[in-house]
């Protein structure tokens, strides 16, 4: 077992979640936690993410060495910015349960992962525990489309192994393979009419949008490929036959082969529309890709070895959702995604199991203990 504050993990919860840290809008925050990394021995980098996305704070990158040689580098990243509505948030802790008011989000989604990486921080710097070099990372604009991490400056990245904590399930989860995702936005372009006096003057988009989509691949496409038609809109007026269309689809697969697939078979689907005259426009945004990791990674053995510690059941998942960790993934660092205890995030039922809380500390301290080891 590994020992940390209690008392100090829960009342940094409490701080931390009470901070309004938006998309975009995580200045608050990142000065906070750029303070504490600092007071920990770390040296800070705030890379420019915030004013590519048009936000205003970077990601955090974070380096602290070594005591020991020949140890690898452990990355450990969470995000700081939450879902909406962030704003008042008022902790309560009752029966082992921390939950929100019920007007808000609680956030521990993710500063849930933010307190355990710090407290492990604290420990080996208090008590003097040996370890390797470790990298920290705390991301921007995570939520909506891990766009933070998309841009970071990976040239700051140097760790051999990561562990992202930004996951539902208690500490024990382990989210070994994720799918890639791709964004896609149509316009069908038709031709407009009166729709009294000439309609057949007209090309209906949205008509010819509710043809070729009724053909277009949706929903479960089998175990590890799915896409969504998210959002479609158009037209101007209830008497004028809509001139365009807009369709927001999204396709997602834990294999490139199945992803690159799907996303073709939807945009010639929906290029239908101009066997009806219409014109169609595409534009792909790709989110990120897949990944897997491999069961022997060391990167693997490192957490299932502290898992093995704290008598915790190692379960391995392999999400249908996105992380920070795909594109850590993609830019060379093998990351896996842990469960910190996380519950109905994303609504004002949010909940985290007080234990969890403490053992995801446990845990982060676990990993950085263990990478000498293994």
């Amino acid at each position: 077992m590994y020992n940390i504050n209690e008392k100090r993990v829960l009342e940094e919860f409490f701080q931390l979640v009470q901070i309004p840290c938006s998309t975009l809008k995580e200045r608050e925050i990142a000065d906070i936690l750029t303070e504490k990394l600092t007071a920990l021995g770390g040296t800070v980098h705030e890379d420019n993410a915030g004013e590519t996305l048009g936000g205003n704070a970077g990601n955090l990158i974070a380096d602290f060495a070594g005591t020991v040689d020949n140890s690898p580098c452990i990355m450990l990243t969470a995000h700081m910015d939450c879902v909406e509505p962030c704003h008042g948030i008022k902790p309560i802790l009752e029966n082992g349960v921390i939950r929100s008011d019920g007007t808000t989000i609680l956030g521990s989604d993710d500063k849930a992962g933010v307190v355990a990486i710090l407290e492990a921080l604290r420990q080996i710097k208090e008590n003097n525990i040996p370890h390797g070099p470790l990298q920290v990372v705390f991301t921007i604009a995570e939520e909506g489309g891990v766009n933070g991490s998309r841009v970071l400056e990976s040239r700051f990245l140097h760790a051999d192994y990561g562990y992202t904590l930004d996951t539902h399930g208690s500490p024990g989860v382990i989210s070994f393979k994720a799918p890639g995702k791709n964004q896609l936005h149509f316009r069908i372009q038709g031709k407009t009419a009166h729709a009294g006096v000439a309609p057949e003057k007209g090309i209906n988009a949205i008509m010819t949008a509710a043809k070729v989509l009724a053909e277009a691949p949706q929903g479960r496409i089998d175990e590890e490929t799915t896409c969504n038609l998210g959002k479609i809109n158009g037209g101007t007026a209830n008497n004028v036959v809509p001139e365009f269309c807009d369709i927001h689809y999204e396709t997602r697969s834990r294999d490139k082969k199945k992803l690159d697939s799907i996303t073709e078979k939807v945009i010639n689907a929906v290029k239908k529309a101009e066997e009806y005259g219409c014109k169609v426009t595409v534009e792909l945004k790709k989110d990120y890709d897949p990944y897997t990791i491999d069961m022997e990674n060391k990167g693997v053995k490192i957490v299932k070895k502290a898992m093995e510690n704290m008598s915790i059941e190692p379960h391995f998942e392999e999400s249908g959702g996105g992380s920070d960790a795909n594109q850590f993934n993609s830019y060379g660092i093998p990351t896996v995604v842990l469960g910190v205890g996380m519950t109905d995030c994303h609504t004002v039922q949010e909940t985290i199991l007080e234990k969890d809380l403490y053992d995801s500390a446990r845990l982060a301290l676990g990993i950085i203990t263990e990478a000498m080891n293994v």
